[in-house]
């Protein structure tokens, strides 16, 4: 979960940045809960993911698999 997503440009940014990450094929994120489904062969470590969204100017706040 993020906070700060208070706007819809939280979606491309958070997506953006979480796509970029070697081994991530798709990235949905969910505004209205502040969640984000990551899939790909790989999955991310948490502190790519947190340096990731730090890097889009939001916060991870905990993680759910």
């Amino acid at each position: 979960m993020f906070s700060g997503m208070s706007r819809a440009r939280a979606i491309t940014a958070v997506a953006a940045a979480i796509a970029a990450l070697p081994g991530v094929e798709d990235v949905k994120v969910h505004l209205a809960t502040g969640e984000v489904d990551v899939h790909g062969p790989e999955q991310p470590t948490l502190a790519d993911l947190r340096a990731a969204v730090s890097r889009a100017s939001y916060e991870l706040m905990g993680v759910v698999r």
